[in-house]
C-alpha cells in the first residue's frame, strides 16, 4: 500500500505541469509542505492556491485517510471505495443528518446534499422541485450513490403521526426501493469498466405532498442498449436477469425450459462468473412487491429463456444462393424449444427468419426472397431484441402504476437522474455515441447554469466579478446535434434512404459537410471507416461500420406478424394485432429513427432540469481496475479536467449559490421587518398564502427593484445587529465579512449558504414568537370561555336546584299537612271516644253481669258450676256489655270483625291480657280512703294530675281480681296501676 501511494505521489507531482492557472511553483509547494493537514480539508473551496495539482492532492490524502466525500463548492466529489464500508450508510447516520439543524456542520455526505434538497422544498424556495444529477465515468458508483439517496429520502420522507398514513408511506417506499433491483436487473450489466453498469439513463421522480411525505414515484427511461441482448464485446456479460435465471431456477424449471447443465449459449458469454447481482430470489421478491404475481413472473422468465434458446439457432451458408440458408445440425432442438416457449409455430419462425418478403409496385405485390446467412443472423437478433425491448418498456410501465400517484395527490418532487457515465471503449459505435451525447449534454446544463449563467448573472446584476474562464462544450454539442448540419442529421438522412449503408460514402458526406467544425477529426492510418470526436472528457473513435443500420432499427413487418401470432397471454399483449397501413413504404420513410427518439426524450429531461433546483454529484472513479484503496493520480487528473471541477471550485468560493429574487424574498422574511410584515401587490407563492392586507405600521411596495431594494435591506440590517446592508460597490466601507456572505443585486438577492441559514433561524425564531403569541392569545380567550361557561354553568345549577328544593319543600308540606289533619281528626276523635267512656255511668250497673266482678260473683256459681258452653251462652245471651275501658282498648287494637255473642265477647276480653299496648301518659290518682293511684287517660302527656268524679267507674279499683275465679285475665292489669 505505500508503494501505492509513493507512485501516486509521484504522478501528482507530474500532474503540476498540466495547470493552466497562474499559481507559481513555489506557492504550490508552500500549500502542499503540509501532507498531514491536506485531508482537513473537507471543502476544496479552503484550498489556496485552487488547481489541479492542490485539488488531486486533497483528494489523495482523504482516500487514503478512509474519507471518500469532498466539498467543492456547489457540486459533492464522491470517491468509489469500491469495497463495503460499514456504518456509511446505516440508518442511524440518515437520522443524524436529517434532524440536525445546520447539515452543512457535518462531514461531507450525499445524505448532505439530500438534506439540502428536502429542506429546499421544504422552504419552497423557488424553484420548489430539485433535482439530483449523479454523473461520472462508468464505474464511478453512480448506480450505488443513487441507490442510497433514495432510500434517503424514502425514509425521511416517510414519518408520520397517523399509524393508517403511515403504513401507507411504508408501503410505497418498499415499493419505491423494490423498483430499484427490478430495475438493475433487467437494464444493468457488467462491462470492462464496471461489474454493474447501467446500460439505460433513467429519472427517477419521488413525488412528494404537502406535507413532504412520501406519496409516490415515477420512472423514466432513456435508450435501453438492446444490442447487448444478441451481442456482447469481449470479457462483458449479458444483462444480469439471464444469469439470474440460469442459476437460480429450480430443477422443474431447468427441466421445463430446457436450462441442462451442458447446455451453453452464445447469448450468455462469461456466466462462470459470480457476481454480487445475481440474485434470483431478490429480483423475484421485488417483482411480487411491485404487483407481479408469480404467474406473470413465469411468463416473462420463459419469455427470456425462450431468447436464450433462440441465440444458439445458427445457420450455414447454402450451396446455392437462390435457397435459403441451411439450419445447423445441433441448432434444430433449439428452434423447437424457442418456439415452444414463445408458443408461436416453429415452421414459421423458421421461414420469417430465412426469408425475406418484400412488396414492389403500386399494386404492392409480394415476393420472397431467400436471405443469407448475415441477413439471417440480423433477422433472428431483430426478434430478440425487439421482444427484449417491449418486455423492458411494459416492466417500467407495471412499476409506474404500482409506484406512481395521482396527479392530485403530490404537488411537489424530487428528481434523481441515473444516467450512464462517459464510455470509451476499443469499438465505439451508435450506442456509445449516444450514451456520450447525452453526459455532453449534462455537462453543458451544468456550464449554462452554474459556470457561464452565473457569472453573467453577477455582471447583469452589479457585481464586481473578474470572469473566469472555463471549458465550453458548445462546438462539440454543435458537432452532434446542431442544426442544419450535424452528425445527427447526416445520419437520419442517410437512414431514411431507401438504399444499403455505405460506410465509406457515410464518412465522406461526414467530411465535407463537418471539415470546419475543430472537434471532429479522422485516423488516416485506420483501415476502418471512422470519425474521432473530441468531448469535454476526452477523445472517442466510432466506427461507421453497421451505425446507419443500428439507427434505422427495422423491423420487418413480417417479423412483427409472427410475433402477433403467439399464443402466449404476455407476448399477446406486448404485440397486439392493428391496423394495417394502407402505404407501408411511407410509414416506413417516416419511421422515428433512434436517435431523433432519444434527442426527443433527452430535450423533455432538460427541460424539466432547467425547472428545478439542480444538485450535483460528481462520481469520480480511483482506477480503472476497480481496487479498493488504489488512487491513480493520472486517471483521476483526467476525470477532474473533464468536468471542470477546478474552475467549479474557483467560482464556487468567490461567488454565491444561494441567488433569490427580491419578490420572493420579501414574500418568505417579510415578516421579519421591524416595523411589521410587508404586504405585497400580489398574491404569495409562498405555501399557497396571500398577502395580508395592508395594516397599521406596515411597508407597502409597488413590486419596482426601487422600492424592493429598501425593503430587502432594511430586512439585511435588522437581521445582522441593525446595521444597513447595501451593495459592496456603492458603498466600499462596508464590513468584508458581511460583503462576502450577501450582496443585494438589481433585481436579486446573493447569499451564502451561512447568510441563509442566518435568515431561516431568524425567521424560525420570529415564527415561535408569534406563535407563543398566538397560543397565549387562544389559551386566554378559552379561559375565559371556559370561566364564563363555568359561571352560566354554576348559575343554571343553582336556579334548579333551587326549583327542586322548592318542589320538595312543597311535597313535604302537603304530606306534613296530611299527616297533620289526618292525626288531628284521629286525635279528635279518639278524645271523644274517650270522653264519652269516660264520663258515662248509665251503663255501669250491667257490669254486675260480667263474670268475675266483685259485685256480682254470685251470679256467676251456676255458671261456673255447668260445664256446659251452651249453657253460658243462655246465660249471657241478653247480655250488653259496654265499658269504657273496653272501648279504648278496642280502638287502639285492630279487630276486624265482632259478633254479638256473649262468647265472643268473653273471647276477646281474654285476649286483651296479652296484648302489651301503649299508653301514652302515666297518669296517678289519690284516693283519699286508700294509698292506691290510677292512671287517667284524659291528663296532659307528662303530667301527673288528682282527680275526684262523684260517678267514677272505678269503683272496683281497690280490689284486686281473683285470678282463680275470673274467667278474665289481665283486664285490670291493663286499666290500673298499682302506685
Amino acid at each position: 500500500m505505500a508503494t501505492r501511494q509513493t507512485n501516486g505521489l509521484k504522478d501528482s507531482q507530474k500532474v503540476l505541469d498540466y495547470t493552466t492557472l497562474n499559481h507559481t511553483v513555489e506557492e504550490i509547494k508552500a500549500f502542499l509542505i503540509n501532507e498531514d493537514e491536506l485531508h482537513q480539508f473537507d471543502d476544496l473551496t479552503k484550498v489556496n492556491p485552487v488547481t489541479t495539482a492542490t485539488v488531486l492532492r486533497c483528494l489523495q490524502a482523504r482516500y487514503a485517510a478512509g474519507v471518500f466525500y469532498t466539498n467543492a463548492g456547489c457540486t459533492l466529489v464522491a470517491l468509489n471505495p469500491f469495497q463495503c464500508v460499514p456504518n456509511l450508510y446505516s440508518s442511524e447516520v440518515m437520522k443524524e443528518y436529517h434532524h440536525v439543524s445546520q447539515p452543512q456542520e457535518l462531514k461531507p455526505h450525499i445524505f448532505t446534499v439530500a438534506e439540502q434538497a428536502f429542506r429546499n422544498v421544504q422552504s419552497h424556495i423557488e424553484p420548489i422541485n430539485q433535482s439530483l444529477i449523479v454523473s461520472g465515468e462508468s464505474g464511478a458508483g453512480k448506480t450505488w450513490t443513487s441507490r442510497c439517496l433514495m432510500n434517503y429520502f424514502a425514509t425521511v420522507a416517510a414519518s408520520s403521526t397517523s399509524v393508517k398514513c403511515q403504513e401507507n408511506v411504508e408501503r410505497i417506499e418498499k415499493r419505491v426501493l423494490d423498483s430499484n433491483p427490478v430495475m438493475e436487473a433487467f437494464g444493468n450489466a457488467s462491462t470492462l469498466r464496471n461489474h454493474n453498469s447501467s446500460r439505460f439513463g433513467k429519472y427517477i421522480q419521488l413525488q412528494l405532498n404537502r406535507c413532504q411525505q412520501l406519496q409516490g414515484a415515477s420512472v423514466q427511461t432513456y435508450l435501453l442498449e438492446k444490442t447487448r441482448v444478441a451481442y456482447q464485446a469481449p470479457s462483458e456479460r449479458n444483462f444480469h436477469i439471464f444469469y439470474q435465471i440460469v442459476k437460480g431456477a429450480t430443477e422443474e424449471q431447468k427441466s421445463e425450459w430446457g436450462l441442462h447443465e451442458a447446455a451453453e449459449f452464445f447469448w450468455l458469454p462469461n456466466a462462470e462468473n459470480t457476481l454480487e447481482e445475481d440474485q434470483f430470489d431478490e429480483t423475484k421478491n421485488a417483482m411480487l412487491h411491485l404487483g407481479i404475481d408469480h404467474a406473470t413472473q413465469h411468463q416473462v422468465f420463459t419469455i427470456l429463456v425462450g431468447l436464450l434458446h433462440l441465440g444458439n439457432v445458427q445457420f450455414s451458408s447454402p450451396m446455392d444462393e437462390s435457397y435459403p440458408c441451411d439450419l445447423k445440425a445441433e441448432a434444430k432442438s433449439f428452434l423447437a424449444t424457442t418456439a415452444n416457449l414463445l408458443k408461436i409455430s416453429e415452421e414459421d419462425l423458421l421461414e420469417q427468419i430465412r426469408i425475406r418478403t418484400i412488396k414492389a409496385g403500386k399494386q404492392h405485390q409480394i415476393f420472397k426472397k431467400p436471405c443469407s446467412k448475415m441477413e439471417c443472423e440480423t433477422r433472428r437478433d431483430c426478434v430478440a431484441k425487439v421482444i427484449y425491448a417491449k418486455l423492458f418498456d411494459w416492466l417500467v410501465k407495471v412499476i409506474n402504476g404500482s409506484i406512481c400517484s395521482h396527479s392530485f395527490g403530490w404537488t411537489n418532487f424530487i428528481g434523481l437522474l441515473d444516467v450512464y457515465g462517459f464510455e470509451s471503449f476499443p469499438q465505439n459505435n451508435l450506442e456509445q455515441l449516444c450514451i456520450n451525447y447525452a453526459n455532453e449534454k449534462l455537462q453543458q446544463h451544468f456550464v449554462r447554469h452554474y459556470l457561464k449563467a452565473q457569472q453573467e448573472e453577477y455582471t447583469s446584476e452589479g457585481l464586481e466579478w473578474s470572469f473566469i474562464s472555463y471549458q465550453d462544450n458548445q462546438r462539440c454539442l454543435d458537432l452532434i446535434e446542431g442544426n442544419p448540419t450535424s452528425i445527427f442529421s447526416l445520419l437520419n438522412e442517410e437512414s431514411r434512404l431507401n438504399r444499403n449503408s455505405d460506410e465509406n460514402l457515410f464518412k465522406t458526406r461526414l467530411q465535407t459537410a463537418l471539415a470546419k467544425n475543430h472537434c471532429i477529426s479522422w485516423d488516416v492510418f485506420s483501415k476502418v471507416p471512422n470519425f474521432i470526436v473530441a468531448h469535454y472528457a476526452g477523445k472517442v473513435n466510432y466506427q461507421i461500420k453497421g451505425m446507419v443500420e443500428k439507427n434505422k432499427d427495422p423491423v420487418p413487418p413480417e417479423l412483427m406478424q409472427l410475433l402477433q401470432t403467439s399464443r402466449d397471454v404476455l407476448l399477446m399483449e406486448l404485440f397486439p394485432i392493428e391496423e394495417k397501413a394502407h402505404n407501408d413504404t411511407k410509414v416506413q420513410n417516416k419511421a422515428v429513427t433512434v436517435v431523433s427518439k432519444f434527442k426527443g426524450s433527452l430535450e423533455s429531461l432538460m427541460r424539466i432540469l432547467n425547472s428545478t433546483t439542480p444538485h450535483y454529484i460528481r462520481c469520480i472513479k480511483p482506477n480503472m481496475d476497480c481496487k479498493p484503496r488504489l488512487f491513480t493520480s493520472q486517471e483521476i487528473f483526467t476525470q477532474l479536467e473533464a468536468c471542470g471541477l477546478v474552475e467549479t471550485v474557483n467560482i464556487s468560493a468567490a461567488g454565491f449559490p444561494i441567488r433569490v429574487p427580491c419578490q420572493h424574498f420579501l414574500e418568505r422574511y417579510g415578516l421579519l421587518e421591524k416595523y411589521g410584515p410587508i404586504n405585497l401587490p400580489s398574491p404569495a407563492s409562498v405555501n399557497g398564502c396571500f398577502s395580508t392586507k395592508k395594516g397599521k405600521g406596515s411597508l407597502s411596495t409597488d413590486g419596482s427593484s426601487e422600492t424592493l431594494q429598501p425593503a430587502v435591506q432594511d430586512i439585511l440590517s435588522h437581521v445582522l445587529d441593525g446595521q444597513s446592508i447595501v451593495s459592496s460597490f456603492h458603498n466600499p466601507a462596508a464590513n468584508q465579512f458581511r460583503r462576502s456572505i450577501v450582496h443585494c443585486g438589481k433585481t436579486k438577492l446573493f447569499m451564502t449558504h451561512g447568510m441563509l441559514e442566518l435568515l431561516e433561524s431568524a425567521r424560525n425564531q420570529t415564527l415561535d414568537k408569534k406563535a407563543l403569541c398566538i397560543q397565549y392569545s387562544w389559551r386566554r380567550y378559552r379561559q375565559r370561555k371556559l370561566a364564563r361557561s363555568r359561571r352560566a354553568a354554576t348559575l343554571i345549577q343553582a336556579a334548579i336546584r333551587s326549583w327542586l328544593t322548592r318542589q320538595w319543600i312543597k311535597k313535604l308540606n302537603h304530606a306534613a299537612i296530611v299527616l297533620q289533619r289526618a292525626w288531628k281528626a284521629w286525635k279528635i276523635k279518639m278524645e271523644t271516644l274517650a270522653d264519652d267512656e269516660l264520663d258515662d255511668t248509665s251503663y255501669f250497673k250491667e257490669i254486675e253481669l260480667i263474670p268475675g266482678s266483685p259485685k256480682c260473683s254470685s251470679l256467676f256459681l251456676p255458671l261456673r258450676a255447668s260445664p256446659n258452653k251452651q249453657s253460658q251462652s243462655i246465660c249471657v245471651e241478653n247480655l250488653n256489655p259496654c265499658s269504657w275501658p273496653l272501648g279504648l282498648t278496642l280502638s287502639s287494637f285492630c279487630i276486624t270483625t265482632m259478633t254479638p255473642s256473649a262468647y265472643e265477647i268473653l273471647k276477646a276480653f281474654a285476649r286483651l291480657t296479652i296484648l302489651k299496648l301503649k299508653w301514652r301518659n302515666n297518669h296517678k290518682l289519690k284516693h283519699t280512703r286508700s294509698h292506691r293511684g290510677i292512671a287517667s287517660i284524659r291528663a296532659l302527656p307528662e303530667v301527673q294530675v288528682k282527680f275526684h268524679c262523684k260517678r267514677s267507674p272505678l269503683l272496683f279499683a281497690d280490689t284486686y281480681p281473683e285470678h282463680q275465679k275470673c274467667m278474665i285475665i289481665g283486664f285490670n292489669q291493663i286499666l290500673l296501676e298499682k302506685v
